[in-house]
């Protein structure tokens, strides 16, 4: 292991021998039950190193040899690369070179990668490209205790996998005691499989204990309930840092509006602190937020000044940060949420588990005693729920049951999830792949539309609608569009007061009349031409200047996807989306062509200005963000819904006609006009046509014979 630079420019809070980390000393116990076990159950608290020191033991014991990779799954992107990142600095690499990350469009990893960390998700649809994960030696699925639905899919596929390869170790590391949970998931090996016969006997899993470093905390309750947490939270910190020692404060909120409120909140007010006084550094994390921004959360605050987070439940658990002596916990978290009545996901701010806010408090105790100030009162705690529901029983399992069917597992009810969800949510995502031609009568997967799908790396909505571009004549468009809308964070700036005004003035300057996706296609557009990829035309703008760059390569990305499957993308983009007479009939293409995603996500406008979905009575209310805020708009389509106080939001809408939604019913499978090229409604059977990608497809399916085997 490389020597640590403690001058390092790497995140300098994190630097600390390995030899002090309570992994230490279980080094060869971990390996010899790793050796000894097909699977391996880590419990420990987030701290006790072991998503930075497990594959680096696993390397340095050979379990890299003739080519093999580690390969350790996070719930975050945020976690795997910083990570990553952590480990490289370790082990002496660039990142990139033996030590890598890969993450939704990013990929940093080569050839000479022996350690990869990638999020839950992206080992998924590598099991897409090569089903028995055969260039892995082993897999360790961190934060398993997260229970998120990639999480708990790659669980089920793993159990799967283990009984084709003997040879593959899994690793599943916890810090809350679900242990047992975990290995009975995997000795549940169900005789009547009869893969094993009589020779596998011998328990398949181990469970082992690390025992955390945590100091004494001092929890403390409110008297009596907060009417505003967010405001309770600012007042707090300001407490903190005029009656407390030193220390760096962590404060727990629900998203990023919450927490740029926040953060602007804090620096206002620490401008009237007495002059001399240590001064406060507040700083946002959330998932959103570029991986240079979050890097800065790691790094020691400079001198006569008290670092102050902001951050998302990804503090929870995911990553550690040093220096943390208090926490300020809100007691919230923001959930998604699927009604499989209306079917509409929406993000909710609901309570925390008990195990939430006990994990919480715990990042106050890491380096000397600390202090946790919980936002509401004692009672209140009592009455949480012990923990939070697993993911797969409350979200829309339509972008999973299209990968698990794409992987050749027809049976998604039979599929060996960790807690089986509810059959309304099953039942609601088979009915959404169905109405987007993914799926058959049949419930079998289309070819090529519901393989090309579940290949590209976008939601099915938005898949299908890049698929339908073409038959449009706006498949250049849509691209971009598509990677506008798959950035995770917003394009624009955050300003309050005066310079709010401005922002909202700039953003004038690309409004489409149409809507919001419009809109960002202005944006794109101009970025790219006039303002030729430069942070000057950004900055001039307010744009976000490196989210603006990851569209462009996300574009990039995606366009790649459709190149291989035979779709060939004119690059001829047109000046302008907007409502001007030489674009009129492009704009109407486009949103016919979003009406074919997203005919689901349709609302019609009341006469009080609310709007109504399609099926269900939700009110639902414009966003203020939306360029089609206080505006008439019969119907629309939205991408997204979010829950705030007693409303509930509706963002990136884009006006669209009623009889735009019963096109793609009354359009036969036999006959579909100018998509034909890119949408069938077709039998499994019918895969004899010529196309440069259905052998590749059909070579695929076949390497997946061993999940329909394993089932």
């Amino acid at each position: 292991m490389a020597d640590f630079d403690l001058g390092a420019a790497f995140i300098p809070a994190l630097q600390k021998p390995a030899a002090l980390l309570p992994i230490a000393k279980h080094r060869e116990a971990l390996l010899y039950l790793v050796e000894t076990y097909p699977v391996t159950i880590v419990v420990g608290q987030t701290g006790s190193g072991k998503s930075t020191q497990i594959p680096q033991f696993l390397e340095q014991a050979g379990w890299c040899a003739d080519g093999k990779v580690i390969g350790i799954t996070q719930p975050r992107r945020v976690a795997a690369t910083t990570v990553a990142i952590r480990v490289a600095e370790e082990y002496g690499c660039e990142v990139g070179k033996e030590v890598g990350y890969s993450i939704r469009f990013e990929d940093v990893t080569s050839e000479s990668t022996r350690i990869k960390f990638l999020t839950d998700g992206l080992l998924i649809r590598e099991a897409l490209v090569d089903p028995l994960l055969s260039r892995y030696s082993v897999i360790m699925v961190d934060e398993a205790h997260e229970r998120s639905i990639s999480s708990d899919i790659s669980l089920g596929l793993l159990k799967k996998i283990r009984r084709k390869r003997p040879d593959l170790r899994i690793i599943i590391s916890s810090a809350t005691l679900q242990a047992e949970d975990f290995r009975r998931f995997f000795e549940e090996t169900g005789e009547d499989q009869g893969n094993d016969g009589g020779k596998d006997q011998k328990p398949i899993a181990s469970i082992i204990s690390l025992e955390g470093r945590t100091h004494p905390i001092d929890i403390l309750y409110l008297e009596k309930p907060t009417e505003d947490y967010l405001e309770k939270a600012v007042s707090t910190v300001m407490d903190i840092h005029t009656s407390e020692d030193k220390g760096d404060i962590l404060v727990f909120l629900t998203g990023r509006d919450e927490i740029e409120q926040a953060v602007q909140a804090v620096s206002e007010r620490s401008t009237h602190l007495p002059p001399g006084s240590q001064s406060i550094l507040p700083l946002p994390l959330y998932a959103g937020l570029h991986a240079d921004q979050q890097m800065y959360v790691f790094e020691p605050a400079p001198t006569n000044y008290r670092k102050v987070i902001f951050a998302t439940n990804i503090a929870e658990a995911s990553v550690t940060i040093d220096g943390i002596v208090y926490v300020v916990d809100s007691g919230f978290v923001k959930v998604r949420a699927y009604n499989p009545k209306t079917g509409i996901e929406s993000l909710t701010a609901t309570p925390v588990s008990k195990a939430s806010a006990a994990q919480r408090a715990g990042r106050a105790g890491r380096t000397r005693p600390g202090k946790c100030f919980r936002l509401y009162t004692e009672e209140a705690y009592l009455s949480l729920p012990d923990s939070a529901v697993p993911e797969v029983q409350r979200t829309n399992l339509a972008p999973f049951v299209l990968q698990l069917k794409a992987l050749g597992i027809d049976n998604v009810l039979r599929f060996d999830f960790l807690t089986p969800p509810p059959a309304e949510l099953l039942a609601r995502a088979l009915e959404l792949l169905y109405s987007l031609g993914a799926l058959d009568e049949y419930a079998k997967l289309t070819r090529p539309l519901g393989l090309r799908m579940a290949e590209l790396a976008v939601e099915p909505m938005m898949a299908k609608a890049l698929l339908a571009a073409q038959g449009f004549g706006c498949l250049s468009e849509m691209l971009s569009i598509a990677a506008m809308t798959s950035l995770g964070g917003n394009v624009w700036v955050q300003h309050e007061g005066e310079k709010k005004k401005k922002s909202e003035s700039m953003r004038r300057r690309f409004a489409a009349d149409e809507g919001d996706h419009l809109t960002l296609l202005n944006v794109y557009q101009a970025f790219v031409t006039k303002g030729r990829k430069e942070a000057r035309f950004c900055q001039e703008n307010l744009l976000n200047f490196k989210a603006m760059a990851r569209a462009v390569s996300i574009r990039a990305q995606l366009k790649r996807y459709l190149e291989r499957f035979g779709i060939k993308v004119d690059e001829s983009l047109s000046s302008t989306a907007t409502s001007t007479s030489g674009a009129q009939n492009k704009a109407e293409q486009i949103r016919r062509c979003l009406t074919t995603g997203y005919f689901a996500h349709a609302a019609r406008m009341q006469p009080d200005g609310t709007f109504r979905p399609v099926s269900g009575s939700t009110v639902l209310h414009a966003h203020p963000s939306s360029v089609l805020f206080n505006r008439k708009a019969d119907w629309v389509l939205f991408h997204e819904v979010v829950e705030t106080g007693d409303k509930t939001f509706i963002r990136d809408m884009t006006k669209i006609e009623k009889g735009w939604l019963l096109e793609p019913l009354r359009r036969p499978s036999t006959d579909l006009g100018p998509l034909e090229s890119a949408v069938r409604f077709t039998a499994p059977g019918d895969a004899g046509r010529p196309d440069s990608t259905e052998e590749q497809f059909g070579r695929r399916n076949r390497d997946q014979e061993p999940y329909a085997q394993a089932q």
